[in-house]
C-alpha cells in the first residue's frame, strides 16, 4: 500500500535478528535506512551490506540522553520501528532483580523513550509511521517468562494508547506480535519452540503489516491463533494448560 521510495526509516534494535533483517526488506524497496544499536561493528557491517541509501547511529535505549541524542542526530523522519529487546528465561522462584530490571529497562522503557522522541515531530507534522514489536506471549502471563512477557504485554498496552489517540490522524501506529523467532534470545530457552522462525520469514511478515493498513498483526498464524483464544478462557482451564 505505501510508496516507500525514499521514506526515512529509523530502526531501533537493528544490529542482530529480526531488526537486521527487516533492515535488508525495507532498503530492497527503496526506503533509506537508519540503523541503531549500542555495536557499532555491527551497525557499520549492516549499512555495507545493504543494497539502498544507509547510515548508522549507535545507541544505548538504557539510556534517556543516549535515545534523545541519537534522535536529534538522525534528523526528521518518516516512521521509527522499535525492534530492541533482551530475554533471560525467570521463573518466580528464580528471580534476579538486575535481569528483570533490564528486561523492563530495554524492552518497554527503550520503546517509550524512542516514541517519546519522535511523536512531538510526528504529531506537529500530522505525518509519520510508528511501529512497534511486542510478541505472543504478551497476551497473557506465561511460566518462566516474568520479565519478557511483562515487558512485551506493556508495548502491546502503548501501542494500543497511542492508536486510539492517532489513529485519525496522519500518524500511523502499527504492533507486530510475533511468535519464536530463530536468534540469540530464543537460544536460551530449553523447550520446544513450535513454528519457530527464521528472521528473514518474520521480517516478512513484519513488513506486510508495514505495508497495510492494519493496526496489528499476530504470527505465525496458528500459534498466534492459540495464544490469542488463551485470552478468553476462563483462569480455571488457563492455568492447567499453559501454567505449570
Amino acid at each position: 500500500m505505501s510508496d516507500w521510495q525514499g521514506k526515512r526509516y529509523w530502526l531501533v534494535g537493528a544490529s542482530e535478528g529480526l531488526g537486521r533483517a527487516l533492515a535488508h526488506q525495507l532498503s530492497k524497496v527503496g526506503a533509506e535506512v537508519i540503523v541503531s544499536a549500542r555495536s557499532e561493528d555491527r551497525l557499520r557491517d549492516l549499512v555495507a551490506e545493504l543494497p539502498g541509501k544507509a547510515s548508522y547511529v549507535t545507541v544505548d535505549v538504557a539510556d534517556l540522553g543516549s535515545v534523545q541524542a541519537a534522535a536529534e542526530q538522525v534528523g526528521q523522519i518518516d516512521g521509527m520501528v522499535y525492534l530492541a529487546g533482551v530475554y533471560w528465561p525467570m521463573a518466580a522462584g528464580e528471580w534476579d532483580q538486575e535481569k528483570a530490571d533490564t528486561m523492563a529497562t530495554v524492552n518497554f522503557l527503550g520503546a517509550q523513550r524512542c516514541v517519546g522522541a519522535v511523536i512531538g515531530d510526528m504529531t506537529a507534522r500530522d505525518a509519520g509511521h510508528i511501529v512497534l514489536t511486542s510478541s505472543l506471549t504478551a497476551y497473557r502471563g506465561l511460566p518462566g517468562s516474568i520479565g519478557y512477557t511483562s515487558s512485551k504485554a506493556a508495548i502491546l498496552s502503548m501501542a494500543e494508547c497511542l492508536h486510539a489517540d492517532l489513529r485519525k490522524t496522519g500518524v500511523r501506529v502499527q504492533v507486530a506480535n510475533p511468535g519464536f523467532i530463530k536468534t540469540r534470545l530464543t537460544d536460551k530457552n530449553d523447550f520446544s519452540m513450535p513454528q519457530i522462525m527464521e528472521p528473514e520469514e518474520a521480517a516478512r511478515e513484519m513488513f506486510e503489516l508495514m505495508d497495510s493498513a492494519n493496526f496489528k498483526k499476530t504470527f505465525p498464524r496458528f500459534l498466534g491463533s492459540i495464544f490469542r483464544l488463551g485470552q478468553f478462557l476462563p483462569d480455571a482451564l488457563y492455568y492447567p494448560i499453559f501454567g505449570r
